[in-house]
């Protein structure tokens, strides 16, 4: 077989689509966070819950973390119609492996909060933190591949 297996225009094109993909992903999931540090304040501060952040926060998680799957899962397919080598950009590689881990262990800790002392409340707000940090870097890794 000889890499790449389609034009080298159209994955200059992939390419820039599952950046801005993983992109706008992890904007949105800056957004999610906002949302629930709003519900973790007013939990800890014992104020009046803020319904509607409740409510887009338990409604987007789930989709998020299927989105962070889909865009790692285009990233390997792609360099494997590229070079046919999937380690051709460890670092990168391996941080999206992690952030598709910790999205699904945050999301299975997150089916399991119930009742506003769950250990798992505070579990699932350091796992949600070390994703969006780790998206920030992922997101450098990847200008530079596209560079």
């Amino acid at each position: 077989m000889q890499f790449p297996l389609i034009s080298r225009e159209l994955i200059a094109i992939l390419k820039l689509v599952h950046g801005l993909f993983n992109l706008t992903v992890m904007l949105l999931f800056f957004y999610h966070a906002r949302n629930g540090l709003m519900i973790r304040r007013s939990r800890t501060g014992k104020t009046a819950l803020p319904l509607q952040a409740i409510k887009r926060h338990r409604r987007m998680g789930p989709g998020l973390a299927i989105s962070g799957a889909a865009g790692y899962s285009a990233g390997l397919i792609l360099v494997v119609i590229d070079t046919g080598n999937v380690l051709q950009y460890p670092p990168h590689l391996f941080v999206g492996s992690a952030i598709v881990f910790l999205l699904l262990f945050t999301y299975s800790f997150s089916r399991k909060i119930s009742g506003p002392g769950a250990p798992q409340r505070d579990l699932h707000y350091r796992l949600g933190l070390t994703v969006l940090a780790l998206y920030l870097v992922n997101v450098f890794l990847g200008v530079g591949v596209l560079l």
